[in-house]
């Protein structure tokens, strides 16, 4: 199955849109695994475990591995994940950019070094810089499109006054993933979940294209606006969603550092379940809404 495949199966296997980032930061974790980088395939593992049921996608932030040289972890909980969620797609968050031989390394090491399901990429440098991820037909690529951080009206808001219909730079970018960037149906789209508006109106020039949201959770997005702007679909007699148009809501520090006792599995379990559930219940409403 390609990437959209397992993204679908997922969603009607366990009934969420909700991604679980993996964002292990050894000074957060619960009692004596604090400040123990050694800890972080273990923390981690232990986050998967507790929510494989719940979840869309998991998204491991691969500068939190990286940074503690932590690599060989990185490998194993991705190795985990396969054996104990084998049905839940991986989303590598790297957001590389780079052209010709540089970019060809960067996706094998993605898609081949640690098997990822899809990888976040940056479009500055142009398509050339994105087609060689595209030569894995079966993977995903997430660009960069309106992000949750508030430095990314630095570039994103400009007008390209050169460009047919003098597009803002976050629009002309949905314009192209949807388009004539999309050669293979591989492409999605990266929208923090803070500017629903924004949202809207990626969903109207990209409107068959999968969503990865960030920002629901510590970062303050609300939920049932993430869902209205985004998601289209339908919900089934069961109340489960099946998305026509799929969005990936995820939460990372909400969820794995819900607690930092004994408890902190069970209470990450818990977070996760009232956010997937809350979801849930948002796109019930926004079937409703568009039923009527």
């Amino acid at each position: 199955m390609n990437f959209l495949d397992l993204l679908h199966q997922a969603e009607r296997q366990n009934g969420s849109l909700l991604c679980v980032g993996l964002d292990p930061d050894p000074a957060k974790f619960p009692l004596d695994w604090a400040g123990n980088a050694g800890k972080i395939y273990d923390f981690c593992a232990t986050m998967v475990d507790a929510t494989a049921d719940l979840v869309l996608a998991f998204k491991p932030q691969m500068a939190y591995f990286s940074a503690h040289r932590a690599e060989n972890q990185l490998e194993r909980l991705i190795a985990h994940i396969r054996r104990t969620a084998p049905d839940v797609p991986i989303i590598l968050d790297a957001k590389r950019g780079d052209i010709g031989n540089t970019a060809e390394q960067y996706a094998l090491e993605a898609f081949e070094r640690y098997g990822a399901d899809a990888v976040t990429l940056s479009p500055f440098m142009g398509f050339d810089s994105i087609q060689p991820y595209l030569k894995y037909h079966d993977k995903g690529a997430f660009l960069l499109c309106r992000t949750s951080n508030p430095g990314g009206d630095d570039f994103q808001t400009l007008r390209l006054s050169g460009v047919l219909g003098t597009p803002l730079l976050y629009e002309h970018i949905a314009q192209l993933a949807q388009c004539s960037w999309n050669l293979n149906g591989q492409l999605g789209l990266v929208v923090g979940a803070t500017y629903p508006a924004e949202i809207e109106q990626v969903r109207v020039l990209a409107p068959t294209l999968p969503l990865l949201i960030p920002g629901v959770g510590a970062q303050g997005g609300h939920a049932m606006a993430t869902v209205r702007a985004g998601w289209r679909g339908i919900v089934d007699k069961a109340g489960q969603s099946l998305s026509t148009a799929p969005i990936i809501v995820n939460s990372s520090r909400a969820i794995l550092y819900a607690s930092a006792g004994e408890n902190f599995a069970q209470a990450a379990r818990l977070e996760a379940m009232n956010t997937r559930d809350v979801l849930r219940t948002a796109c019930q409403t926004v079937a409703q809404l568009h039923q009527n």
